[in-house]
């Protein structure tokens, strides 16, 4: 059994441009959140052709998952290329999609959306940014904790919504999915306000979806800003 619970909302800004998503599948479950850029108009839009195509049945090929999601996504940038031309505007958006089958999870993102794995009672895996200030990190530049408030935060390296061949990151469990294992799928505007052993440590006091969330929400409302962006987030626990 997965258990999965959602949550979105517009923080501080005036309308959302996050979408979330999720649907239950006879062999596991998909789930994406993908965040429209706010510099380019429709981005609202663009967000939800993303998750409205990942969720599009048939969802039951179990044959590849990365070459499932690969498709998704290439369709995906499809749709919003032509949702480009006919509002004629760049909108784009980023996007971590999750697939689970049976005992193996894969996973494919693209910017600065993340998906966490938590197994064993730590973090075994954390999506890379596709972002500049992503890179000054890793060169050393700055700290990991830093990432949310450099200047280049927002500077975005990969997305949907580009012409020519999209390349998204993937990732997929090496070993079985056990009860107990855990993955937390958000944008920028959630994780820029807690802390990696932040999202373990609530993880370890629940054993459900949704106080998980609920505990991490807590969290990062007190941070929040007035002006603070969208914020949304997917979690869900192997049972």
């Amino acid at each position: 059994m997965i258990d999965i619970f959602s949550f979105t909302s517009q923080g501080g800004r005036e309308y959302n441009e996050d979408s979330v998503g999720y649907a239950y599948t006879t062999y596991g479950a998909v789930m994406a959140v993908a965040d429209g850029l706010g510099a380019h108009k429709g981005s609202e839009v663009a967000s939800q052709v993303v998750v409205d195509t990942l969720l599009k049945e048939p969802l039951d090929d179990n044959k590849n998952d990365k070459d499932w999601l690969r498709k998704r996504l290439e369709t995906a940038n499809q749709a919003i290329l032509a949702q480009q031309a006919a509002q004629a505007n760049k909108m784009k958006s980023t996007v971590v999609a999750l697939k689970i089958s049976g005992t193996k999870a894969t996973w494919a993102h693209l910017g600065d959306s993340r998906l966490y794995y938590l197994h064993n009672r730590e973090i075994a895996a954390v999506t890379e940014d596709h972002s500049v200030a992503f890179k000054k990190y890793r060169a050393g530049e700055i700290t990991r904790s830093e990432i949310a408030s450099d200047e280049d935060q927002a500077s975005l390296l990969r997305s949907l919504g580009v012409q020519g061949k999209i390349k998204p990151e993937f990732g997929e469990t090496d070993i079985p999915l056990t009860s107990g294992d855990g993955f937390l799928l958000c944008s920028d505007g959630f994780w820029e306000h807690v802390q990696d052993q932040e999202i373990l440590f609530d993880f370890l006091k629940t054993n459900n979806a949704q106080t998980w969330t609920e505990l991490l929400l807590l969290r990062a409302i007190e941070r929040l800003e007035s002006d603070s962006d969208n914020l949304s987030v997917i979690a869900a626990v192997i049972r």
